[in-house]
């Protein structure tokens, strides 16, 4: 049964591969790592693979044979900000703490979407580091949902967290790292 978040993203991108996504071994990766990934993001990774939507924003997955965007496990402990220098992201935390971030999605501009991981996998939230943020404005906008609800509402302009716009359209491309 398909994810209903990935059901209404299909309707959105053109139709998946024909050679398909990623396979991925989600239980070797549990046991190596003890992490867990949401079910909506196996879900897209197994039927779109790693790849780019409409050339803005690059999906990463975990390693695949020959995929450029098979690293999101080498970026578990990404280079954060000084929670000291930066308020609003020091305000992810809780009680001061820094947030678990997991970093899934880039865009052409260098801004970068991640999983805060809080709770179980299902409830993580999204959250955007904006690379250039206008003045007075939040550089850690988060979104109250999962990947594929947080790319629905980028997709349809539903959300604008990135520095520069996105186009918002009836239809998307993904393209598969195997068709780049």
């Amino acid at each position: 049964m398909s994810h209903p978040d990935v059901a209404r993203l299909r309707r959105l991108l053109l139709p998946p591969p024909v050679s398909g996504g990623d396979a991925v071994d989600w239980g070797a990766i549990e046991r190596e790592t003890l992490l867990r990934f949401p079910d909506d993001y196996r879900e897209f990774v197994e039927t779109y693979g790693g790849g780019e939507i409409d050339e803005y924003l690059s999906v990463k997955t975990p390693p695949a044979p020959g995929s450029p965007y098979g690293d999101v496990l080498d970026r578990i402990n990404p280079a954060l900000p000084d929670p000291d220098q930066d308020e609003d992201f020091r305000a992810l935390g809780a009680g001061g703490d820094l947030p678990p971030l997991l970093p899934f999605v880039d865009s052409m501009h260098g801004d970068v979407a991640f999983w805060l991981c809080e709770g179980a996998p299902d409830d993580w939230r999204v959250v955007v580091f904006r690379r250039q943020a206008p003045y007075g404005t939040n550089r850690w906008p988060v979104f109250d949902g999962g990947m594929a609800s947080f790319l629905m509402a980028v997709l349809t302009g539903e959300v604008n967290p990135f520095s520069a716009g996105f186009e918002a359209n009836e239809r998307h491309v993904f393209t598969n790292w195997r068709g780049l």
